[in-house]
């Protein structure tokens, strides 16, 4: 590596990481496309519409065990190893937390030596580049694929298969069997490109494989204008991740696109499986699990359904039992608006043999249930997967899996014993709970080096293999030595934040102000609004009584709102405005700080975690389903301010409520409210004057900007129920920041918390979690 820098001349960054790449791919990983698949361990492919794995440099590095070398040599050379890293572009294939957590998921099968793979799509654009203009978000085409590709991926293109889709649907009648032909469908190419996924320290090597769409050639029309129109309708499948499904035309792509990952997916997964000439079809479940991550891939049960009877010609039990016996589902969201529902016609026109083959999964599934003494027939309308000329995917995908999975356990609880509580009833032995880990390898030794070493300076390094290990350091939590290099270690990560915020925003942060940190996907429930309703508090006290604001604070926020959610949008809009006024605001000077950072993604979130002093984990309780900032910022030595809600209850029981800054309303008081009615945001507005002079602020005009957003907002707190209960909870909320400022200042005792919580987080690695769905779910061994 070093001579090749040597002779290579004065290179550009993204030169030299190029170079580093291609160095790693080619002379580092095995060269594995004309070989056979290991069919000693049983595979697992593990399905999502989001892969979020940030940059991929120093990952691989770290699991080469090169990290420390590669800088090294970089530096001899003259290069900054950190400026020649942040020039690769995140891969833009995911949003939020649910593609985070499935990358996570990735590093963690291939860390503990399993044979788990990943299967997506190639997004040519991410969801959108974020600017922020005048205070709104504004969406611009977020292109990470360089003129020359992607440097981690590799295309397969002689492996590409047939998609199909429409056409008319005939039915006949050969040796007995009952046949069905498609006439007529329109067929697009699927493309694979893959993503080597490397084993920390194990030679291990899988695969992210993502698929792109194109159009076949010699099956379009003569005519350019209709030859452009069948190319633009083949590649627009894998163009945008997430289209606009609020009409007709978004809704159509979204099919096709769930479609198009599941087929894809499932050809090159029976090819992968009849390379071994010792494999028969009826030994799927004990070679091969797949996981569908949320509702967005359940079509793989159809269409897994249609391939073994149209194809392999097995009968209808037969091919049930394998199909549920390989395919598992995890649920990740309570709300309805999130659990999917395609129209019958739509998915008729697109997909008419998987249609027919829904349509007998869920007459089958009716006759059993009412065979079973379900005499009441209204109750079916909880069942049935069709109903009222929608298909219900998350019913499709409990039926058609033999494990379903929520992903903390008070989230698997309601998904249990009310969501989901009439199909609980009916498979009282499918439902079951993981919560939710993140990769200690990424969000700790790569994105927090200093903090890495130095806690591997006091318990060694098994931790990093076993990151349970980190309960190690509770015995240093009355070291004042320790508490004060910890305290070091946050203020030197928080000048590296305040060093990248100026060179990138021109702000100007007090490092030593407290960092009060809510990054995460802009949505009603998450309440970025009810913590700026706090900051307008606080705003209030720095004009009226400024001495009770002991402490400096910084408030980060990192967000996108999806392009056709206009109420979160506009608290955005609400966000900015405010922050540009406090800043400029004298009374403010020194005690309040208020920064938006646009275009939230994994690498900019690398940068903010190990700086946090307190963690915003403030969902309405019953509302978030885990969440893995939340511990993210543990494991990075943050304290959490939360609702007792997802993982934030397991987070209190692992290092006690001492330790942790609790608010709000508990789960059970949400639920009863939302089935009596009984909410008044309008009392609690009448008696609290905190509220009220908050409040005031968004209708008055004291805040500049885009005042009908703002009064739109205002309306739908008082006046159109409050939905995710910001009111309720504004008290609380305010005490409890009342006491994260108080202990502040106490440094020691602040330091102690963020230790106690630094060495309980190993409990929310993703290694547990994936060694717990290996040997729960999967059947794999190591």
């Amino acid at each position: 590596m070093s001579k090749k820098l040597l002779h290579a001349g004065p290179l550009q960054h993204d030169e030299v990481l190029v170079l580093l790449t291609s160095l790693i791919k080619d002379q580092l990983l095995p060269h594995t496309r004309d070989a056979k698949p290991d069919t000693s361990q049983k595979q697992v492919y593990y399905f999502s519409m989001e892969f979020l794995p940030g940059r991929f440099i120093e990952t691989n590095l770290l699991n080469l065990d090169l990290l420390e070398s590669c800088k090294e040599i970089l530096r001899a050379h003259h290069y900054n190893p950190d400026l020649i890293f942040q020039s690769e572009l995140d891969a833009a294939l995911g949003n939020g937390g649910l593609g985070r957590l499935a990358s996570c998921f990735l590093d963690s099968l291939a860390a503990l030596d399993f044979a788990g793979h990943g299967m997506g799509l190639r997004y040519q654009y991410g969801l959108f580049e974020q600017k922020i203009s005048n205070s709104k978000q504004v969406e611009l085409p977020d292109k990470w694929i360089g003129e020359d590709g992607y440097p981690w991926e590799e295309i397969y293109s002689e492996e590409a298969v047939t998609i199909q889709f429409g056409g008319r649907l005939v039915s006949g009648y050969k040796d007995n069997r009952l046949t069905f032909d498609v006439i007529g469908p329109e067929r697009i190419k699927a493309i694979p490109y893959q993503i080597p996924i490397l084993g920390y320290h194990n030679q291990r090597v899988n695969y992210l494989t993502v698929w792109q769409a194109e159009s076949i050639p010699g099956q379009q029309p003569v005519e350019f204008e209709a030859y452009a129109k069948v190319k633009r309708k083949a590649e627009e499948i894998t163009e945008f991740l997430y289209p606009d499904d609020s009409h007709y035309e978004g809704k159509v792509l979204r099919l096709r696109q769930q479609y198009f990952l599941v087929s894809a997916g499932l050809q090159r997964i029976l090819t992968s499986f009849f390379k071994s000439d010792d494999h028969q079809i009826f030994d799927l479940p004990d070679k091969l699990s797949i996981q569908i991550n949320d509702t967005h891939p359940a079509l793989i049960i159809p269409e897994l359904m249609r391939v073994l009877v149209d194809n392999y010609k097995l009968g209808w039990e037969e091919a049930w039992n394998l199909t549920t016996s390989v395919i598992s589902y995890t649920n990740h969201t309570l709300l309805d608006e999130a659990l999917e529902k395609w129209p019958v016609f739509l998915v008729k026109e697109q997909l008419p043999r998987i249609f027919l083959i829904i349509e007998e999964i869920n007459r089958r599934f009716c006759l059993e249930v009412e065979y079973k003494g379900l005499e009441d027939w209204e109750s079916f309308a909880d069942l049935s997967i069709i109903y009222q000329e929608n298909i219900h995917m998350a019913r499709l995908a409990v039926v058609g899996s033999h494990t379903v999975n929520g992903v903390a356990k008070l989230h698997s609880s309601i998904l249990k014993n009310q969501l989901m509580k009439s199909f609980s009833t009916h498979f009282p032995n499918r439902f079951t709970n993981k919560t939710n880990g993140i990769s200690h390898r990424q969000w700790l030794m790569n994105a927090n080096p200093l903090l890495a070493r130095f806690i591997s300076e006091l318990i060694g390094d098994q931790w990093k293999t076993d990151p349970q290990a980190l309960k190690d350091l509770l015995k240093f939590t009355n070291d004042p030595d320790v508490l004060l290099q910890l305290s070091a270690i946050k203020h030197a990560n928080k000048i590296r934040l305040v060093d990248k915020i100026k060179a990138e925003t021109g702000h100007d942060i007090f490092v030593e102000s407290l960092f009060d940190v809510q990054i995460k996907r802009l949505h009603g429930y998450k309440r970025q609004l009810l913590n700026l309703l706090h900051i307008l508090y606080l705003w209030d006290v720095c004009h009226e009584k400024p001495e009770a604001i002991k402490v400096p604070r910084t408030f980060i926020f990192g967000a996108k709102a999806a392009p056709g959610y206009l109420y979160a949008k506009r608290i955005i809009s609400l966000i900015s405005s405010v922050a540009e006024q406090i800043n400029q605001d004298p009374l403010a000077k020194g005690k309040l700080n208020v920064l938006f950072l646009p275009n939230y993604n994994v690498s900019q979130a690398e940068w903010i975690i190990p700086a946090a002093d307190i963690s915003e984990q403030i969902s309405t309780a019953s509302k978030e389903a885990s969440g893995t900032g939340n511990m993210k910022m543990m494991m990075n030595g943050a304290l959490t301010i939360g609702t007792m809600d997802g993982a934030n209850i397991e987070m209190t029981e692992l290092i006690t409520t001492e330790h942790f800054f609790e608010f709000g309303i508990r789960a059970e008081e949400v639920l009863a409210y939302e089935r009596n009615g009984q909410y008044s945001p309008r009392e609690i507005y009448n008696q609290d004057l905190r509220l009220q002079k908050v409040l005031q602020r968004l209708v008055d005009g004291s805040i500049t900007g885009d005042t009908v957003a703002f009064q739109d907002i205002y309306y739908s707190l008082l006046f159109k129920g409050d939905e995710y209960f910001l009111l309720k909870d504004f008290g609380s909320y305010v005490n409890v920041q009342n006491q994260v400022q108080n202990q502040f200042l106490d440094s020691q005792t602040w330091q102690k918390k963020c230790l106690i919580n630094i060495a309980h987080s190993g409990y929310f690695s993703s290694d547990r979690t994936i060694s717990e769905y290996a040997t729960d779910i999967w059947g794999l061994v190591p």
